[in-house]
């Protein structure tokens, strides 16, 4: 078994959709960035990667490039899920925190969870999404961004199920 942390942080801008864990959230302002800057798919696919030891995010999938101008980062999950399988690995679990000021997250968060279950292959059991803020200090507690960290833990696909 291996294990991996993940971090992103992306800025709230006026006129961008708001995506955390592949929902689209009602809210005033979305996260600024290339893809669609959702921040725990992102802290997620990282903590994958480091994993694996399979380099970053940004190593994968780096901005600027057209191919992921505002592509849904549970595409770029999906991918990494099978970068994983491919290199003999698979997820045990996930266990992820969002910190954002507003808008309030709990009812969304199951939702959450189910979308990075699914593009992963888990079950839902296998994956905790919490929300917390940072008691207005910083700049996300001025409510200028959101950022999320992830612990992912993967083990090796044992050798009978690789054929």
């Amino acid at each position: 078994m291996q294990i991996g942390i993940g971090y992103d942080i992306h800025p709230l801008t006026p006129g961008r959709r708001l995506v955390l864990g592949g929902v689209a959230i009602p809210f005033d302002k979305g996260l600024g960035g290339w893809s669609d800057a959702d921040v725990l798919t992102h802290a997620v696919i990282d903590a994958l990667l480091g994993a694996a030891v399979l380099g970053d995010i940004g190593s994968h999938f780096p901005s600027g490039e057209a191919a992921y101008k505002d592509i849904s980062s549970l595409i770029l999950l999906e991918r990494v899920r099978d970068e994983l399988t491919e290199n003999g690995w698979r997820v045990v679990n996930i266990d992820a925190t969002i910190v954002a000021e507003q808008p309030k997250l709990a009812d969304i968060i199951p939702e959450m969870c189910y979308n990075l279950s699914q593009q992963l292959g888990i079950d839902i059991t296998q994956v905790s999404v919490k929300a917390s803020t940072s008691a207005g200090l910083g700049v996300i507690g001025q409510g200028e961004g959101i950022a999320a960290w992830a612990v992912a833990l993967i083990e090796e696909i044992p050798e009978k199920l690789k054929e």
